[in-house]
């Protein structure tokens, strides 16, 4: 990954957000000036935004839409333009789960054209809607036909919450896999939650993102060793 724009889209459920705060992190901690952008403006749950103090201590600026993340309404900040102004920023786009969700991104074609950026396409090998290579093929094209852009790559992101196993990771892996013959596009990374990349030493081979897990809700948050695991869109 050198692009400097990078944009996470997805289904539901598969995880984008997860993986997006965790890329931001880690773009931050590699020294890269980084500014994340939450541009789902039709998702009100497990947003981005939600974790702007944790990415904000790690010097990482947050662009809110949606007023803020005060009101639910399908409003952009002028304030994602700052990615594209200054060149400066590795900017990290998360974009909106679902092909009418995509749509904002198309807002910014203008702007785009003038970029080389990467646009990952998330996958979770248990979301029913991309179970399959055939599902996954046709909802990636959804994405693709209403945000007016190609996605550039692939990020293996299965999970089953609490009972996620390697075993589910890999199950996905070779999803990718197939949607990436498909299509040409590469599996750029597989998001694996930390306690599993011991396990999957060896297995997998493209980049491992080793996740920590943000993205709950306050009634998911206790201190048994399960819950830890848990983590939604």
């Amino acid at each position: 990954m050198n692009k400097r724009i990078q944009i996470i889209t997805g289904h539901y459920g598969s995880g984008k957000t997860e993986f997006a705060v965790n890329l931001a992190l880690r773009l931050a901690q590699e020294g890269k000036k980084t500014a994340l952008a939450d541009l789902d403006i039709v998702n009100p749950y497990f947003r981005s935004f939600e974790q702007a103090a944790r990415l904000e201590n790690a010097g990482i600026k947050v662009i809110v839409t949606s007023c803020g993340g005060v009101a639910d309404i399908p409003a952009l900040n002028p304030a994602v333009l700052s990615i594209f102004q200054d060149r400066s920023y590795t900017g990290v786009l998360d974009i909106g789960g679902d092909p009418i969700g995509a749509r904002v991104l198309a807002r910014f074609a203008p702007y785009l054209a003038k970029e080389e950026f990467d646009l990952l396409f998330v996958l979770n090998a248990n979301r029913p809607e991309t179970g399959t290579a055939e599902k996954a093929l046709a909802y990636l094209r959804a994405i693709e036909f209403e945000c007016k852009q190609k996605a550039t790559g692939i990020v293996n992101n299965t999970h089953l919450c609490a009972q996620t196993t390697p075993e589910e990771v890999l199950k996905g892996a070779a999803l990718a896999q197939e949607l990436s013959e498909m299509t040409g596009l590469p599996t750029v990374y597989h998001a694996v939650h930390r306690r599993f990349v011991p396990a999957l030493q060896g297995q997998l081979a493209e980049a491992v993102l080793p996740l920590e897990i943000y993205m709950k809700k306050p009634w998911e948050i206790t201190n048994s060793e399960e819950e830890e695991l848990l983590w939604q869109d």
